[in-house]
């Protein structure tokens, strides 16, 4: 029986790497599976999921205009599909994980998503709210703050490297821009 999965972090904890980890084990066993990632992350080329650690493969793109669940359902009437997996989860709509379980309950084809869970306030992404509240399985991938703990919040820099206390939600950038704190840490520079 197919479930929708949803894993989530902060940045730097390997969720492009584990991703792409999951899409080999199905293809290696000469089962598809479709990728998708966020046409606004345009860090690495575009339609791939990249890993920092050097690894990537070629998706879909999605913005908040894209039906995931027609491309899903338009790709299995000439292809078999083992399992879908979205990159970047946070910036989906509430409707594209609405369509998300759409696949699982409806084409009965799993969907591994995964995500940052909050924003550099501390603040749920619209997508991953929807996530928490309907997947199946919560599953979080963990990372460490520069103290050791489990780091649970990131931070925005500035160019000098100050944490930001204002802005857009959505800001693309790497470790240039953003931290992975514990909440200790993160409280003492944000709130």
């Amino acid at each position: 029986m197919a479930q929708l999965y949803f894993y989530y972090s902060t940045m730097n904890a390997g969720k492009s790497t584990h991703l792409l980890q999951s899409s080999y084990n199905y293809r290696e066993r000469d089962l598809n599976t479709l990728l998708f990632t966020a046409q606004i992350d345009d860090r690495f080329a575009k339609g791939k999921v990249s890993s920092r650690l050097g690894i990537h493969a070629d998706a879909q793109l999605f913005n908040e205009t894209t039906n995931v669940f027609s491309q899903v359902k338009t790709f299995i009437e000439t292809n078999k599909l083992a399992c879908v997996l979205i990159d970047e989860a946070q910036f989906l709509t509430k409707q594209q994980v609405k369509e998300l379980t759409d696949i699982v309950d409806e084409l009965n084809i799993p969907v591994l998503a995964y995500g940052i869970r909050t924003d550099f306030l501390g603040e749920t992404f619209g997508g991953s709210a929807a996530l928490l509240a309907w997947a199946d399985k919560l599953v979080e991938l963990k990372t460490i703050c520069h103290c050791g703990k489990k780091a649970n919040f990131v931070i925005r820099c500035d160019e000098h490297g100050n944490a930001v206390k204002g802005g857009e939600q959505i800001e693309v950038g790497g470790n240039e821009r953003y931290e992975s704190l514990c909440r200790r840490h993160f409280k003492a520079l944000v709130w």
